[in-house]
This record gives C-alpha cells, sequence and structure tokens, in this order.
C-alpha cells in the first residue's frame, strides 16, 4: 500500500468529490485518458491489496464521508443506486463483529486437520482489531489507504448487529487503515498458502 501513490493522488484532489462531479457534468466532451494515465491506473490495480495488518492511527477527517462520495460514482441499472454503507463506529457492535468473525473462523479451522490446521491457524485473516475503520468502500488505494475484505462472517447475523432493514442484502464487512507494510504481493500469496492464477482460467467461452 503505497504512501507515496496515495500521497500523489491526493494531489490530485484539491476540489471536493461533489464539484469536481459538477465541473465534469459541465462538459459536452469526454476527457482524454491518454497513455500515461492508463500507466498509472494500472500501477493503481497491481497494488491493490487485501490487508489485515494495520497501523491503529486513525483517518483524516472527511475521509470516509468523500470515499462514499466517489462509491457512489458508480453506475447502476435505471440509475437505482441500491448501495448503502455503514459506518460502524459503536464500540459495542464492532466488538461484536470481531465475535462472530472469531466465532466462524474457529468453525472453518475445524474443516483442517494435520498441516493444513496448522498452518491456517497462523494465518492472519482480519484486521478487525487494528483497524481505525469498519466500513464498505471502493476508493480507497487511490489515498494510499488499506482495505480488508472479513469474509468470514455470518450474513444474517452481521445485519442484526448493524441493526439495519431486514431487506438489506450484507455484501461484505471491510475494514481500513493504514498499512502496516508495503508489498505488492498478496499475504496469502506470501505464506504460500494461495497463489495467484492467471486470467485465462477465470474466462468462459459459449
Amino acid at each position: 500500500m503505497s504512501g507515496i501513490m496515495g500521497r500523489a493522488a491526493e494531489a490530485n484532489f484539491p476540489i471536493s468529490v461533489q464539484a469536481r462531479v459538477s465541473m465534469n457534468n459541465d462538459r459536452s466532451i469526454a476527457p482524454h485518458f491518454d497513455e500515461a494515465f492508463r500507466t498509472r491506473l494500472l500501477d493503481l490495480f497491481c497494488w491493490r491489496r487485501d490487508v489485515r495488518r494495520f497501523r491503529t492511527e486513525p483517518l483524516p477527517p472527511g475521509m470516509l464521508e468523500r470515499f462514499i462520495e466517489i462509491a457512489c460514482l458508480a453506475p447502476s441499472v435505471g440509475l437505482s443506486q441500491p448501495w448503502r454503507f455503514v459506518i460502524v463506529s459503536d464500540p459495542g457492535r464492532r466488538q461484536a463483529a470481531t465475535d462472530n468473525f472469531e466465532s466462524c473462523n474457529a468453525d472453518a479451522l475445524s474443516d483442517y486437520t494435520g498441516d493444513l490446521s496448522t498452518r491456517y491457524a497462523a494465518l492472519k485473516l482480519a484486521g478487525l482489531r487494528e483497524a481505525p475503520c469498519h466500513l464498505a468502500v471502493l476508493a480507497a488505494r487511490a489515498e494510499g489507504i488499506g482495505m480488508g475484505w472479513v469474509s468470514i462472517l455470518d450474513p444474517v447475523i452481521i445485519g442484526t448487529i448493524l441493526d439495519v432493514p431486514r431487506d438489506w442484502r450484507f455484501i461484505g464487512y471491510f475494514c481500513l487503515g493504514y498499512p502496516q507494510v508495503e508489498d505488492a504481493s498478496p499475504e496469502l500469496e506470501r505464506v504460500g498458502w494461495e497463489q495467484r492464477r492467471p486470467a485465462g482460467d477465470c474466462i468462459l467461452h459459449r
């Protein structure tokens, strides 16, 4: 998670997200994204990581709200804008989410035996206790902020913990904060638990 890249990106956001959107809406010609921009965008994608080891320092005031504004720029069918974001600041709710992760993770551990069980138990699978922010967000990496997707949770229990409407569908629980270390390789790849598969393995032709 490159702090240098994050600081450079921040320099490109001297005005608010809404002000920039308004300026773009006033233009009748789409901007030209040149080769240099496309190269930097690819660098950004290559450095995105599922972070589990966070520094505990808080994020700057207003940053989460700006991330949500950026996320809400995403297109949606019929401009339905179906997304909702829950900023989990309440200590009791954060602890309940952490407890649910630990319970579900213990169940997952029981599925492994022998060496696999030992290796799984040693994995760092969430930064729930260290991360200063719990939030669903789409644009964190460009600001030098790391994000970790906590997938080992019970969706029904999490919905109850967050006290949201029953018809909302839980997508993901995310930790955000400044990463402890910078590395271009995913942690699970570095410890030998997983490895990146070629893109061709994800493509079907019909």
